[in-house]
This record gives C-alpha cells, structure tokens and sequence, in this order.
C-alpha cells in the first residue's frame, strides 16, 4: 500500500506597515538608517535607538521618538520601550538591527571580546524581545524581525565567533515563533549577505582577510537589504535570505558540507590571516 502526503504552501496574510509602530535598533546607519527609510516610505511611525544622537536624528527627522543610548544598558533598552508605547500607544514591529562583528580565531580571541559580541548581538537583542513581547502579546498582534546573517547558516571562519552569535539569533527567533505563535505575534530572521555599511569599521577586533575583503560575496546596499526586510515584514516571511543567492550557498553548505568547507578554509587561509593554529 502506497500512502502520497501532499505538501501545500499556506500563503499567510499580509500585513499592512501604515500607520504601525516600528521600533528599530542600531538606527543610526546601516541597515538599520536603511530600514526606518523603508518603513516611513511605508507610512510607519517610527521609535529609533542607538548611540549617537546627532545621526538618529538626521535618520528620524523632527517626527520620529529617539532616544540615544547603548542597549547593552538595560536601563536605555527599558526607556526606548516605555517611550515608545507612552507616545504610540503600542508598538507593532521590532527590528533588532544592533550588532558588531568579531574578525579574531575561536581559539585565541580574548574572552573580553566574545562577551561584548555576544552581549550586543544577542543578549541586548533578547532583552528588547522580553520587554516588547508583552506588548505585542497584549494586542495579539505584533512582527519581530531579528537581523542575523548568511554567516548564522554557513559558518565563515573569518568569523566564526560572529558565526556562533548569529547561529544563536536564528535559533532564538525559531523558538519564539512557536512559542508566540497562538498570541498571534510573528518572528522573523533575516540573513544577508555581504552588505555596504560600516560594520567593518566598528568591529570589536580584527580585520578580514584581504580575500574576503575583495570577494564581496552576495554584496548588496543597505537599501536594497531594508527593502528585503520591509518585504518580508508585508508577507509574514520565516526568513528573508538577501540577496536570494544567498540560498544557493546555503543549500550548498546543507548537501555538500565537505566542498564548503575546503572553500572556506582556502579562503581563510590564502592570506595567512591571524595567528596560526596550534600544531599538536
């Protein structure tokens, strides 16, 4: 006896961004700056944070709430939120857009190091989850965007802490999309690839290898990877992988892991980047 299971694709229903309250971290630039474009041209209201006052308010303008800190501090992660619902009443989207790099080995990076990442790109992150999540659980509605990498599906060793961190991102928003799911609120990881901004320059340490640095594998701007992240937002995506190639090298990694692995290593090691690794 022969059984055939039939898988349909369930089209989730749209949402609309006017007139929703968007919260978005590490605004100042970056794809961050990118996404409040995006989301006003989309008739959002917009609540901005990050460390530099001058640079949110050249992004948010006279209309949007700022409020300038580091989310690491959960004293500013609390008041950014508390601000935003006194003034809106709500808030409907939660962009994570905060996060740093780590250009050092897994085996000799300072401990000091893998801290601060991980203390921006995750444990900041979750804490903004924690205090929106009731808000939107409230209204039985709401959209958490948390911005990882194609480097949380494909380990880069180049970066193999900043890896580890975006792997843990994509994971968390995983888990919270099955535990929100019946408080009608909504998780989504968005992975990009190489994206011009300035993450190389406010890295916690180190630098990539010159290789890396000329590959510019899956290079989009910070328009086009919001544009990416609004779209995804509009249709209640899982993952937004940006640019679409990027799915390419991922089911690359998942069929035909030994092949990216030696083309990851050759890469890393073509430059004699870093220290070298302790022979036995």
């Amino acid at each position: 006896m022969c059984t055939i299971i039939f898988f349909a694709r369930v089209r989730a229903p749209s949402v609309q961004i006017r007139n929703k309250v968007v919260l978005i971290t590490g605004a100042s630039e970056g794809i961050g700056a990118a996404c409040a474009d995006a989301f006003r041209r989309r008739g959002a209201r917009l609540a901005l944070t990050a460390r530099s006052r001058s640079k949110l308010l050249q992004v948010g303008g006279s209309e949007a709430l700022i409020v300038d800190g580091d989310i690491t501090d959960a004293a500013v992660r609390e008041e950014i939120v508390k601000r935003a619902v006194e003034r809106f009443g709500t808030i409907d989207v939660l962009v994570n857009s905060a996060g740093v790099g780590l250009y050092a080995p897994a085996w000799s990076a300072r401990m000091e190091d893998v801290r601060s990442m991980f203390e921006l790109n995750f444990f900041a992150l979750l804490g903004m989850v924690q205090l929106v999540a009731p808000v939107m659980s409230a209204q039985h509605s709401g959209t958490i965007v948390n911005i990882g990498s194609i480097a949380g599906k494909v380990t880069l060793p180049w970066l193999t802490l900043y890896s580890a961190s975006k792997y843990a991102l994509g994971s968390l928003t995983d888990g919270l999309r099955m535990e929100l799911k019946r408080d009608g609120v909504h998780a989504m990881t968005v992975c990009p690839g190489y994206v011009s901004t300035g993450f190389q320059n406010h890295v916690v340490a180190g630098s990539p290898p010159p290789t890396v640095q000329r590959s510019r594998t899956f290079k989009i701007t910070a328009g086009q990877c919001a544009e990416a992240i609004a779209r995804g937002v509009e249709r209640n995506a899982r993952t937004v992988v940006t640019p679409r190639t990027g799915w390419f090298f991922i089911i690359m990694e998942r069929l035909l892991p030994h092949l990216v692995d030696a083309q990851m290593e050759r890469m890393y090691r073509s430059d004699a980047v870093g220290e070298t690794a302790p022979r036995q």
